[in-house]
């Protein structure tokens, strides 16, 4: 296993989970909610918290930003036990994972951009929001060596079923080939993509309890996959134990981003709003109640997974407005 946790370790593991930010933009309150839940459920079940930058996206990464979210979990109230670890400081386990899928014919390169696929693809079905990549386009034999890492890699992905228990939503059925079929797992900037990324360091940190928004639950079935051509965990390499949480969205209905507004968590705190007031809204927004000021030790004391609404959390003008209140 790349970065040394041999297979079937994970069994023998504590339960371990990630606050996984991204540096490409400032924390928000969508995200927030997210890794305020993380933190609490661990917090309650006894888990190990690891605290990993995923920076591999580095043409978007901002200066700066990797300290100011470090800085703004904690100013919520968030800790962690390990950390903060940034993936991009070893790229040799990925790496390692990438010259085993192909030793095994399971990845192979591909410089077509997403134009050149999508003129290539039959039209994208509808609430898709990547185009699945053709068979037709799989080069003849399967490379046995990951000999170039200035190109752009992609994974094998072959017909069936993935299914997986979330521990939110319940019993899922994915088909990858059907989805996205052969997807990206090396990119040109000579970087791990993504879904290989997240997969390696979560089995070589002993991640096994992996929190996060539905909106990747698409995901989820092309990471099984990569944990399972990797020989990772168990047979099958189902030892991971997913939650997916209804997204932030505005208004309009799509997710929470720049055109509701500005709801960094930073630029409430600049506007001299107290973490009690944000912990308060999302706290609302978990269930805990009518939004009242609370510190993230009482929305820890309060929260409950099963209690949780399962709808979409809608940002009003009105939340705005409770946040700025003095």
């Amino acid at each position: 296993m790349p970065g040394g946790t041999p297979p079937n370790s994970l069994t023998a593991l504590p339960q371990t989970t990630r606050l996984a930010p991204s540096p490409t933009g400032a924390l928000h309150l969508g995200n927030a909610r997210t890794f305020l839940i993380n933190w609490a459920m661990a917090r309650k079940a006894g888990w190990r918290i690891v605290l990993r930058i995923e920076d591999l996206d580095s043409p978007r990464v901002k200066p700066g930003v990797i300290e100011q979210t470090i800085e703004t979990l904690a100013w919520l109230g968030m800790d962690w036990d390990e950390g903060p670890i940034v993936q991009s400081d070893d790229l040799s386990p990925f790496i390692e994972a990438m010259e085993q899928l192909a030793a095994m014919g399971r990845v192979f390169a591909c410089d077509l951009t997403r134009s050149e696929i999508e003129a290539a693809a039959s039209a994208p079905q509808q609430g898709v929001h990547e185009t699945r990549f053709p068979e037709h386009l799989r080069p003849a034999e399967m490379a046995k060596r990951f000999d170039d890492r200035e190109r752009g890699w992609r994974f094998l992905v072959q017909p069936g079923i993935v299914e997986f228990e979330d521990a939110f939503l319940g019993p899922q059925r994915v088909d990858p080939a059907q989805t996205v079929g052969d997807f990206v797992v090396w990119t040109k900037r000579g970087q791990p993509a993504y879904q290989l990324a997240v997969v390696v360091d979560d089995a070589r940190q002993g991640v096994n309890e992996v929190v996060r928004g539905d909106d990747l639950l698409d995901s989820t079935g092309r990471q099984i996959l990569l944990r399972r051509a990797l020989g990772l965990g168990r047979a099958g390499g189902d030892d991971v134990r997913y939650t997916h949480l209804p997204m932030v969205v505005g208004e309009d209905g799509r997710r929470l981003a720049k055109r509701h507004g500005d709801t960094r968590i930073t630029h409430y705190r600049e506007q001299g709003v107290e973490p009690e007031r944000i912990v308060g809204l999302l706290g609302e927004w978990c269930g805990l109640g009518p939004r009242e000021p609370m510190s993230a030790g009482e929305f820890l004391r309060r929260f409950d997974l099963h209690t949780m609404p399962r709808s979409q959390v809608v940002f009003r003008p009105g939340d705005e407005r409770w946040i700025q209140k003095s």
